[in-house]
């Protein structure tokens, strides 16, 4: 499928080809220091049956100091001050950056686009802010796509969404990840699947990365959420 891409100060949208009507949306989110068109690239290597017709969004992260990389600003959805266990979070930050992905879902409903076929995807910082928005979301959205990410605020399950119980979540990490150690994502997980969430879980023998095997993996699990027809199951 060819995509029409357009860009803005704060997003690149991929739309399917002339003549076709988005049926679903992906918001996808880039990591630390990176921006829109991170992720771009890959959309052509996922390779979706016509008749999924998503609209991908990507927004841009707003520039910001990041205390772990020495002050330096940079985009990045929220601060880090460490990965270590206790290390102090940006609730502010994290819960900034969430209602600008609340507004962008709330643009694509107003588009036609139901809730139930947008999904919410990122990487690294990226995908904590969608798991993040995802369990929060007051309707059931088509799922959440964590690469290489953990799950961001001790008050997760406490503020998540009843209309979030049956979130599909699919959630992919390097074993030898050096930046989000996959100590943090199995935690994250397990906190998860103890809460009742569906779960599926990838890991790969990479870094903080993506590889050929998590693209064809992210393929076929988007295929299934975004198929025509009632949601297909996790």
């Amino acid at each position: 499928m060819t995509y029409l891409a357009q860009r803005s100060n704060d997003r690149i949208v991929l739309d399917p080809g002339t003549g076709i009507t988005p049926n679903a949306c992906v918001i996808w989110l880039h990591g630390l220091g990176a921006d829109g068109e991170d992720f771009v690239p890959i959309v052509p290597e996922l390779r979706l049956a016509a008749s999924c017709a998503p609209r991908f969004v990507f927004p841009h992260a707003p520039v910001r100091p990041v205390t772990i990389n020495g002050g330096m600003r940079m985009r990045a959805w929220y601060d880090i001050t460490g990965l270590a266990p206790g290390a102090t979070e940006d609730a502010v930050g994290i819960r900034a950056s969430a209602e600008l992905i609340e507004r962008m879902i709330r643009e694509e409903r107003e588009a036609g686009i139901p809730a139930r076929r947008i999904v919410l995807a990122g990487f690294s910082q990226g995908g904590a802010i969608a798991l993040h928005t995802g369990l929060r979301h007051a309707e059931q959205l088509a799922g959440v796509l964590a690469l290489s990410c953990y799950l961001p605020l001790r008050s997760a399950l406490r503020e998540a969404s009843p209309a979030s119980r049956e979130l599909p979540i699919l959630m992919c990490h390097g074993r030898h990840d050096q930046f989000a150690p996959i100590d943090l994502a199995v935690q994250s997980r397990d906190l998860l699947i103890a809460g009742g969430y569906r779960v599926q879980w990838r890991e790969y023998p990479m870094q903080h990365q993506v590889c050929a095997e998590e693209i064809a993996d992210v393929s076929a699990w988007l295929g299934q959420r975004l198929a025509p027809g009632p949601p297909a199951g996790a």
